[in-house]
């Protein structure tokens, strides 16, 4: 049995920076999947931690949260940097995602008709800290911190593969993100994963908006 479960809709979503971990890794996984009719006569969601998914399991563990799975996934596969000072970074680091991805989410399922042309036009100055900690660290030629891929890495590429799908070419601006974008996904474990139906099968989101 694989050491892992993901329990989740089958959407890519709040999972897709895990799975991408776990696949560019070289670690196995098993897949529950939880249809949306099924989710809505409710028992699943009440036994839920926080009423919502995914949820994982490492074997007696049971988490909730995409970022305290993948915090989890970092510390156990010496993902989350080489120190104290790098963890730190990385904490910061996926703050901002989260910031951005809490954006992009609410956009998606609750203002995407009237919001997205300002969203699109503001992006920018969302992306520009990220192209900053990438010139901070040996001039955007390694990963967002440190010389070692991190969880972070996983998360923050996720995010920029879905916003180059909202938004084509909003990272022309950007050299430094550009470049790590097409680094990462270069990897060949990744970038077999990004190309293979368990990733491209699935829709972006719950609602088919992108």
């Amino acid at each position: 049995m694989p050491p892992y479960t993901i329990l989740y809709f089958p959407v890519r979503g709040r999972c897709a920076a895990t799975r991408m971990l776990l696949a560019d890794q070289g670690l196995d996984w098993k897949e529950d999947v939880v249809t949306i009719d099924a989710w809505m006569k409710g028992d699943l969601k009440a036994n839920c931690l926080y009423g919502q998914l995914p949820k994982f399991t490492d074997g007696d563990l049971i988490l909730y949260q995409s970022n305290a799975i993948l915090r989890h996934l970092g510390r156990k596969h010496g993902l989350y940097g080489k120190d104290d000072r790098e963890a730190v970074l990385l904490d910061m680091a996926n703050d901002g995602v989260e910031d951005l991805r809490t954006k992009y989410l609410n956009l998606i399922y609750k203002n995407y008709e009237n919001g997205k042309d300002q969203y699109v036009k503001d992006l920018p100055t969302q992306l520009k800290p990220f192209e900053t900690l990438l010139k901070q660290n040996p001039e955007g030629g390694a990963f967002i911190v440190g010389n070692k891929i991190s969880f972070v890495d996983y998360n923050l590429l996720d995010l920029l593969l879905i916003h180059q799908i909202l938004a084509p070419g909003c990272l022309d601006s950007f050299p430094l993100l550009s470049a790590y974008v097409a680094r990462l996904s270069s990897r060949p474990k990744l970038q077999a994963f990004l190309a293979s139906p368990q990733h491209t099968g699935l829709p972006i989101n719950g609602n088919g908006k992108q």
